[in-house]
Formats: C-alpha cells, structure tokens, sequence
C-alpha cells in the first residue's frame, strides 16, 4: 500500500465534513463542483411526509442537460427546433423569467445539449453541442459575447459533440475543444478572448475540465479521449498525462483529486485508478473494475468513493486500495450527490429518485419515490432544500425541508 494513501483517506474526510449553510448549485456538481450539496437538515422520511412538489415543467431538447442554480434562478439548456433555448426559471415557482436562442443543430444525437450553465459574477456561461460558448447577462439573458470553439479555435468535436460544462478560475473561463488548437483553451469570461491554450493535441473527451493545486502547482486537469492530463495554469504546459483509451473514446466523468492522487473512471469494461501525481509525471496506485462509471461523477465523501456504475449499480469503494465496501443493484446510470450525511440517487431507467445513508457499514436506504419515471440519467441538484430532478421530457422541483 501506498506510504501516503492514509493522508489521502484523512484530506478526503476534512473535505467532506466543512459543511456550510445552504447554498445556490451555481456550476456542474454543485458549490465546490464536488457533488456535495451544504444543506442540513433535509427531509428524509418522505413516507410520512411525501416532499411536495413546487413546479413541474415541460422539456423539449430529450436529453440530459444539468441544470444549475443562482440567486434564485433556475438556469437549464432546453431545445426547439434547430435551437438551443437557455432558460432561466424562477427557483420558487418555475415561472420563465426569460429565454435566450441561438441556432446550433437539428439532428438529435442522444438529445441536444448536455451541458449544465455555469454563474459567476452576474454572468451564465453555456457551451453547445456543436461548440458554441456563450456569455449571458444572468438576470436578463442578454447577450454579452459568444465564440465557437470549432470556427474560432481550431477545435475538433467529439463523437457525440461537445457535452462539457464551462469551468471558472477567476477572471477566466476553461474549455477543451481539442485538436490542433490543443486540448486546453483558456478565456477572458468578460470578454471572451483568448488568454492561453496548451495541453495536447487528443480529441475532447466528455468531461468538464478540473481547477486545482497538486503538490503546490496549480493546473487545469482534463480527461481528454485518450488520456487524462495536467496542465500549467499558467502557461497551459502539458505536466503529466496518463493513458485512458475507453471504447467509443467515451471518457466522461469528472477526474476526482483528493490531495496528490486524482481519481480516474470511465464504462464500457474499462474500470477506475487512483493516480498518483508528481514531479515526474502520473502513475497508478491500484486500478480496479468496481467503480465503471460511464458518464455521471462519483463523490468523494467522509474517506470513500461513492457511485452509480455499470451494470446499473450503486457502490462505495475504498479509494486507499480500490476494494468495493458495499453495492446495491437496480440504479442503470443514474447520477447521485451528497447532502446531510445521505445519498440522493437515481435509478437511471425507471426514475426512482432514492436517499441512502452515505455510510460505509453497507446500503441503507432511507425513502424512495418516484417524481417523474422513465429514463433520467442527470444526477439531482439541490439548493436551499429545493431538489431539482430531470428526465427527457420533464423537470420537477422538489421541496425537502
């Protein structure tokens, strides 16, 4: 076993135990962009008491576009036609405070858009399928800039097109559009101009990029179609890579880091490892088939890996050797997060939305409903109490106070 993995079991549990009060969901995966959300204090006997229904609402776009939520707004990527619609929805009633439109594609590849809008700073930052980044007012969905990451950047789409959210670092806004304009592009998020790009050449993989420090070095980590990389935040420079060749170059889910090590996972048979970073590149401490997660992120909470993986379950692992603690069948590829101590899951096929104890002394549920059936393969969001959950046609607002 590695000399350090009892460090990493100890960061992982600080991390996860500075709780804060409850919080908007401004950006993928939440506040800290770690699938945690601040809350305490939910409701979680929803037999006795069913959590009510706040709004529910049509979508157009039949897919699987995260939503996101700031100062009181609820901001997701709808589609009608050969458009994206970005709609902003008021958090307590669902009432559309406004829409904004912009030509992209009518051909439906897995539904449209994927990406979750991103807040910063009074600004909602969306990317489209097809590579189109926009910067909108938040409050008004005005339009403030917008670059294509193809015609502008010299990208090269994925397969199943771009489904990447953007990622704030400050005054900057990261993407990966791949190709010979390299892996990484940084931007101005005022204005939307180049400041540096870097990384490789590899297609873009699924996966929004990650902002952090390792070892004192801070990088940009993006899980491209072949490998997963580390980049120089300051100049873009390519520092470590580590071969990740999944079927259908389908690398999606978030690189996790928990102190030095980044944690890696994809589907399709391919598994997980935990890497190990330093000054001479990326090594693996273990590799494992427990967690094959093919597109929505683990968590990483109080020292343990939780997850939905193929072929449909949910599972907590051991990130000091890689050895599954418990799994529970029946999720298919639902997402889940963290909130108040428990799980919050969904059975990606039949829609059961389910709340566990996130604990390692095996499963144990809570509560179970059922808010919109069918296919839902978005993991849940959660702000001030309200949980937000979408299927392929639907969006419904839960209330769990």
């Amino acid at each position: 076993m590695h000399g350090r993995l009892p460090l990493l079991l100890a960061l992982a549990c600080v991390a996860a135990t500075c709780t804060a009060l409850a919080a908007d969901w401004p950006q993928f995966r939440g506040p800290n962009a770690d699938g945690i959300a601040p809350d305490t204090g939910l409701n979680k006997d929803w037999a006795q008491k069913p959590p009510k229904v706040l709004w529910r609402l049509p979508l157009g776009d039949g897919g699987y576009a995260g939503p996101s939520v700031a100062k009181g707004l609820v901001y997701v990527i709808d589609h009608e036609g050969k458009q994206d619609i970005v709609r902003a929805l008021k958090l307590d009633t669902g009432e559309e405070a406004w829409r904004f439109a912009y030509d992209d594609t009518d051909r439906n590849n897995y539904g449209f858009s994927r990406s979750t809008p991103v807040y910063s700073d009074g600004m909602l930052y969306t990317i489209s399928r097809m590579g189109w980044v926009h910067c909108l007012k938040a409050d008004t969905g005005e339009k403030v800039w917008a670059k294509n990451l193809i015609a502008d950047f010299h990208g090269k789409k994925p397969q199943w097109d771009y489904s990447m959210s953007a990622k704030i670092d400050g005054d900057r806004l990261i993407v990966m559009p791949g190709g010979d304009g390299g892996s990484l592009l940084v931007l101005n998020k005022a204005t939307g101009e180049k400041i540096l790009s870097g990384g490789n050449s590899d297609v873009p993989g699924y996966s929004t990029p990650v902002v952090t420090t390792i070892d004192g070095r801070k990088q940009y980590l993006l899980f491209t179609a072949a490998n997963a990389i580390g980049c120089d935040a300051t100049d873009g420079k390519l520092l470590w890579s580590y071969p990740w060749k999944t079927s259908y170059d389908v690398n999606a889910p978030q690189l996790i880091v928990i102190g030095s090590y980044v944690f890696v996972t994809s589907g399709y048979n391919h598994g997980c490892a935990l890497l190990k970073v330093g000054p001479d590149g990326a090594t693996a401490v273990w590799s494992s088939k427990e967690i094959q997660a093919q597109f929505n992120s683990p968590v990483v909470y109080n020292g343990y890996v939780y997850a939905i993986t193929d072929p449909g379950d949910m599972v907590c692992v051991n990130p000091q050797d890689g050895s599954c603690v418990w799994r529970q069948k029946g999720f298919e590829k639902g997402g889940l997060i963290v909130a108040d101590g428990c799980l919050i899951g969904m059975n990606g096929k039949a829609g059961d939305l389910v709340m566990a104890k996130a604990v390692p002394d095996g499963y144990q549920e809570l509560s179970r409903i059922v808010p919109l059936g069918g296919q839902s393969w978005t993991a849940p969001v959660l702000s001030d109490g309200r949980l937000i959950v979408r299927n392929t046609k639907e969006i419904v607002c839960l209330d769990l106070r």
